[in-house]
């Protein structure tokens, strides 16, 4: 009676000690620590409170679409690509959270013209800065698993490829591209059949592809925060220049702007491309006045402070000028 005892405690160490053994991880993105997951820039303006915060740049993500096979089927046609639409609010979402761009729609924007038309409104027309542009091109899962005498595990692992591109809008020229990757799993295991069962874990879709623009999302930022903000003279009224954008792009009465005449353009017959050389500064404004409570509507009101510009306030002609912040 006491061996068969001891043998039924034996047993039950045994097996309470190799369910011990089985390592069961909960889900979880894989790190990549070589890169930065905030951007630098904005990670300084968080340690200074003090700094002033820059001028906003306009920026629309003029596509993200599923290139892959996974997520697609015949009985979804073109325009449902529901990654690359997921994709789209990823991206939106991180670029949104700096507060240091207008981000401008794109992906729904004839939603937008269909409630304008309800009232006789005029389709929006509101020009970006600069367009991203995104494809998914790997996506996937995959199993892994292990058998041991007594254990069996099982990993279930999403994964996700994206690229992007950055565009000037005014010159078409691509300013910048990277790929970034991203992977998420779970874990689930049983010991003489104790424990858990994995079941499909659709979650670690979405965080796979999270994972993925993640890890490059800061370097967007960074690019587009080296790119200089440029404004546009629209017209002379009251002794007063009225510039293009005002509080929404952080514009602050008593702000300086350099008024600058742009380069002579040249076509470079090694690209075939045409090349706009250096400007040149030609006078000095300061903000006094802001008006307008959207993007589209806001301008600013500023006095002339250095230059002469009278030839192009006579003829009413500033097509050949534009506005850069002084520094």
């Amino acid at each position: 009676m006491i061996v068969r005892f001891l043998c039924f405690i034996s047993l039950f160490i045994l097996v309470s000690f190799l369910i011990g053994c089985a390592t069961i991880e909960k889900p979880e993105l894989k790190k990549i620590d070589e890169k930065p997951k905030i951007s630098k820039t904005i990670q300084n303006e968080k340690n200074n409170l003090n700094l002033k915060r820059g001028l906003k740049r306009k920026v629309a993500i003029a596509r993200f679409t599923n290139e892959t096979k996974y997520g697609q089927s015949f009985f979804i046609d073109g325009n449902n690509d529901r990654i690359g639409k997921q994709a789209v609010d990823i991206l939106s979402s991180k670029l949104v959270e700096t507060d240091k761009f207008i981000l401008i729609e794109r992906a729904d924007l004839d939603k937008i013209n269909k409630e304008l038309r309800m009232e006789n409104y005029e389709p929006l027309k509101n020009m970006a800065d600069f367009l991203i542009v995104g494809s998914v091109s790997e996506f996937g899962r995959k199993d892994q698993g292990e058998v041991g005498i007594f254990s069996r595990t099982k990993r279930q692992i999403a994964f996700a490829k994206v690229y992007v591109r950055l565009i000037d809008v005014r010159s078409g020229q691509i300013l910048y591209s990277e790929e970034g990757d991203g992977e998420a799993f779970s874990e689930a295991g049983t010991v003489f059949g104790v424990g858990e069962r994995a079941g499909y874990d659709s979650s670690l879709n979405d965080k796979a592809l999270e994972a993925a623009i993640t890890n490059l999302a800061s370097n967007i930022i960074e690019n587009l925060l080296d790119r200089p903000w440029r404004s546009y003279i629209l017209g002379y009224e009251d002794g007063s220049l009225i510039i293009a954008g005002g509080k929404l792009q952080n514009i602050e009465i008593g702000d300086f702007f350099k008024v600058i005449k742009e380069g002579k353009k040249v076509k470079n017959p090694q690209t075939n491309m045409m090349i706009t050389l250096p400007g040149k500064e030609v006078g000095t404004i300061k903000a006094i006045m802001m008006i307008g409570e959207t993007p589209e509507s806001e301008v600013t009101l500023c006095e002339i402070v250095e230059g002469n510009l009278q030839e192009y306030i006579s003829t009413n002609n500033f097509s050949g000028l534009f506005i850069q912040e002084k520094i």
